[in-house]
């Protein structure tokens, strides 16, 4: 049982260098967006001619700048979907160590007992909380990568919406608050599983 839950706690590790990449690309998509947002911000003011002032003259100046504007958010938008490509490849990688952890469980071809499974060795973590542990991280991911996935399916009918200050604003405090992802939680879910190193 001992030799599992270190198993498990390697697993653990493997889902905190997962979780060290997401932050990595959660502060790459926030740049991002902070980006998009401005361009977009910025094509309001850019659509009315008046802005121009003294360069309204000069044959084409609005729509060359509309034009160049709208290439960068385009190129933003491309980066955004690989990030999101690369946080759904850390929600698949955590899947796949959740599904694979189910598996340490097993002993032979026997499910273990509930009561197995609520042992508690010492100060070691019990295999249910290793379990629940890992799924509730899991999830918490998958729930977070599905609000990313909206926000940012959201922001191109945005360019599109004239006075979109207010919305991108409340999308973007969204995507830095991460509300699927609560620090304590997972923090409490770590000090259960190595509560022999905090003991």
């Amino acid at each position: 049982m001992e030799s599992i839950v270190r198993k498990y706690q390697q697993r653990f590790r493997k889902v905190k260098d997962e979780m060290s990449q997401w932050e990595e690309l959660q502060s790459r998509l926030i740049s991002q967006f902070s980006n998009a947002s401005s361009i977009i911000l910025r094509l309001q003011v850019i659509q009315n001619s008046r802005n121009f002032g003294g360069l309204k003259c000069v044959d084409g100046i609005q729509d060359a700048v509309l034009a160049k504007q709208m290439d960068s958010l385009q190129n933003i938008f491309i980066s955004m979907n690989k990030t999101m490509e690369e946080l759904h490849s850390v929600v698949r990688s955590l899947e796949k160590i959740v599904r694979d952890s189910k598996q340490l469980v097993k002993v032979g071809s026997a499910q273990p007992t509930a009561k197995q499974l609520k042992l508690r060795v010492g100060v070691k973590p019990t295999l249910a909380d290793c379990l629940d542990g890992l799924r509730l991280l899991q999830e918490m991911h998958q729930s977070e990568y599905g609000l990313k996935l909206s926000i940012v399916s959201a922001l191109p009918g945005l360019a599109l919406k004239p006075s979109a200050s207010g919305d991108l604003s409340a999308l973007q405090q969204l995507l830095v608050d991460q509300p699927n992802i609560p620090r304590e939680e997972v923090q409490f879910i770590y000090d259960i599983i190595f509560s022999e190193d905090i003991s």
